[in-house]
This record gives structure tokens, sequence and C-alpha cells, in this order.
């Protein structure tokens, strides 16, 4: 495989114009960590309502639990007033053991790969993390790492970008970064996953030449508690996508 320091040299950095400015995407620096957290947080933060509510109508069962809930009540109470709360308190429901779950996602995280960036992605030939810069500021972020357990498969994770620049290509170009350091690497695979529901994100990955080859539903996020209430009014289903790197070889080499 090649090195990094090869990855620069051959390829070129991705300049896409919004307007008269330009995005600059690099690897990530020390300095970078401050914004680098911020985006990610704040991206990940925006998924506590689209999991608790928009999410709620891709989980059929979910809905189920909830009516056969409200039928129950309604036999043993007959209080149609406290009746007529119960979807609201099931939707509160949702959102705050969507937001503790996520929050603990988040603070895993940064224990993790996000606290110690530089000995993750940076150390290694075979990870990276890279930024894009929009007249000097971080505007979003996304990293590749290798899938020890798949025999040649690069993982792209961590993609989130500011959303004060999004809809400008920064997403695109972000992850062509990420297909063009699987080529030089030599890797036959990209793969992500993702739990988001909003279409925007799915769109994304599919413009650039991803597609789903599975769906886990009700799958284990890290720092949830599995409590019984958790499981209850907090359940996503996990999105598996691939990219094949050698059908997609001519046209990744194209854009160069």
């Amino acid at each position: 495989m090649a090195d990094k320091g090869g990855e620069n040299r051959v390829q070129k950095e991705q300049k896409p114009k919004l307007g008269l400015q330009t995005v600059t995407v690099r690897e990530y620096e020390p300095g970078d960590k401050p914004e680098v957290q911020r985006i990610f947080s704040e991206g990940l933060m925006e998924m506590v309502p689209d999991t608790a509510f928009r999410g709620l109508r891709h989980h059929p069962e979910s809905i189920l639990l909830y009516i056969t809930l409200t039928i129950l009540c309604s036999v043993m109470t007959m209080c149609w007033w406290v009746i007529g709360l119960l979807p609201v308190v099931f939707l509160c429901g949702r959102y705050f053991y969507s937001l503790r779950v996520i929050h603990g996602f988040l603070e895993h995280a940064m224990s993790r790969d996000m606290g110690d960036i530089e000995g993750f992605y940076m150390n290694k030939s075979d990870s990276c993390l890279w930024v894009a810069v929009l007249e000097g500021k971080v505007v979003g972020l996304v990293a590749a790492v290798n899938r020890t357990k798949s025999n040649g498969a690069v993982e792209l994770q961590r993609m989130s970008v500011d959303r004060r620049f999004r809809c400008c290509g920064v997403g695109i170009t972000l992850g062509r970064k990420v297909l063009e350091f699987a080529v030089s690497q030599g890797y036959s695979t990209v793969v992500l996953g993702t739990t988001a529901y909003t279409q925007s994100v799915h769109r994304l990955y599919q413009r650039l030449g991803f597609r789903c080859v599975g769906v886990t539903n009700g799958c284990v996020t890290p720092g949830s508690r599995q409590s019984l209430l958790e499981r209850i009014f907090y359940r996503v289903r996990y999105n598996h996508y691939s990219f094949d790197v050698q059908n997609s070889r001519t046209a990744l080499n194209g854009q160069h």
C-alpha cells in the first residue's frame, strides 16, 4: 500500500468553487481540533429530533407498540384526557431517550477517536482524517479507517459539515477524498453506515456512487444503556452502504 505522503504528491486537492469562494480539503492538523470537535458534536446532536420524530414512521413495530399501550390504557382507565395525552408522552419519551443515547454516543466517540484524532487517524498509514476549509475556517470533516475484519475494505466515517455551509458541495468533496484515498491505498471496497433518516444524507452517498447493501433494524448504538424504557422509546435502523473501488477506478481517475 502507498503511504499518505505519496497520496498527497499524486492527488490534487479538491477545490469546488462556491461563487467566488473556494473550499480546500486537506489533512487534519492539531490546531483544527476545537472546530472539528464542534462540527462533529453539533452534527451529531442534530440527529436527536431526526431519530425521535422523523424516524418514527420508519418503525411500524414502534407505532404498533404505542397503539397497543394506548388501547390498554383506555381499557384500564377509561379516562379520555389521559388517553389524549399519551401521544405527547410517547413523543416526549422518544425525544428524551434519543437525546440520552446520542449524547452517550458522543461521549463514547470523544473518549476514543474524536478525543485523540492524531493517535487514532494521523499516525497510521491506513487511516486519515481530512477537513474542508473555506477562507481559513474549518467547515467539515471526514475520516477513513482500515477495516481489519473485512479484507480489502476501508470505512468512511465521521463525515460532518457545518450546517451553515451545507448544500455547497462540501460533503461531495469530502466523500471523494475518501474514495481517492481508497484508490491510492489499494483498497477494493469503501463501506459506511448511517442511522440518519434525512433523505439528503442518503442522496449524498448515492451521488458519490455508494449503494445500500443492507439494513439492520434495531441496532445497538455505542454508549446506550439498553434499559427497557430505552428500548421502547429509542429504536434506529442502520443502513449499510458499499462502494466498489475496482469497478469505479476509471471514473475516479477521471475526476483528477
